[in-house]
């Protein structure tokens, strides 16, 4: 059997230009990108992906791999696949943060802990935020979805010297800002209510100042932040999937899809 240069690199690029934009995407996204997943897991999830898909995908450039459209078609594909994949975690980010907002005003900002997702110490309140959104985008399929959105990507935005341009670029850095305004839509309640007795004890610190505020202060402030916190519990999936919709919306808006895919 005879095979031309031209169908080698057909076939190398068939595969190698969608596994490159795969592993990217797998590497940025959340849970199966987080730092507990080893690297042989997440390499082979990322070749057990790329075999399954590739028959479906358009056809690649016949391009020669060791050429100077190999390496831009080669860096436009881990930037398609890190930039989609960042979309999501800031996502997570968001309930991890509004965590933190409101683990500090109970008085838990001491209560730290490693996040295995990031290496970094969080408040513990993080670390449940982040354990209940990731059972909450599992139960919504959001995994599903998300491989649904990276393969849909390859029809929007096939692989090519063509890419992500300037406004796509622009479009995830303000992208950044969503995740603080999720944050504080989550942390809103507990926030305002924790302010409030905040206010209150400054006021009897006022008219009694001989009153131990940090005796007294202190356990009301965890145990009505708790009452808070467990009362907000039941709006957390209607958030998660308002801002799930939005980081889907977006992958399909920098595919070149325009389509809006939710949970």
């Amino acid at each position: 059997m005879n095979f031309t240069s031209a169908e080698i690199a057909s076939w190398i690029g068939s595969y190698m230009w969608p596994l490159f934009r795969i592993g990217a995407f797998i590497g940025a996204a959340p849970i199966v990108g987080s730092a507990v997943v080893p690297m042989r897991i997440r390499l082979g999830l990322a070749l057990l992906v790329t075999l399954v898909v590739t028959p479906l995908l358009p056809a690649a450039p016949a391009v020669e791999p060791l050429g100077a459209d190999a390496l831009f078609i080669t860096l436009q594909q881990l930037i398609i696949g890190v930039a989609m994949g960042f979309i999501l975690r800031l996502t997570f980010n968001a309930l991890e943060l509004a965590g933190q907002m409101i683990g500090q005003l109970m008085g838990l900002g001491f209560a730290a802990m490693v996040d295995p997702n990031s290496g970094v110490q969080v408040p513990v309140l993080s670390q449940f935020y982040v354990v209940m959104t990731t059972l909450l985008f599992l139960a919504f399929n959001g995994h599903l979805i998300m491989i649904e959105m990276l393969v849909d990507s390859f029809h929007a935005l096939p692989v090519s010297t063509h890419g992500f341009g300037p406004d796509a670029v622009h479009a995830v850095v303000e992208w950044g800002g969503q995740m603080f305004a999720g944050a504080v839509m989550v942390a809103l309640p507990a926030v305002a209510a924790l302010l409030l007795v905040n206010i209150a004890f400054g006021v009897m610190t006022r008219a009694a100042p001989q009153l131990n505020v940090f005796a007294v202060g202190f356990p009301v402030t965890l145990l009505l932040g708790l009452v808070v916190l467990v009362m907000s519990m039941p709006d957390l999936p209607s958030q998660l999937v308002r801002l799930s919709d939005a980081a889907f919306g977006l992958m399909g808006q920098l595919a070149g899809g325009g389509a809006i895919h939710g949970i």
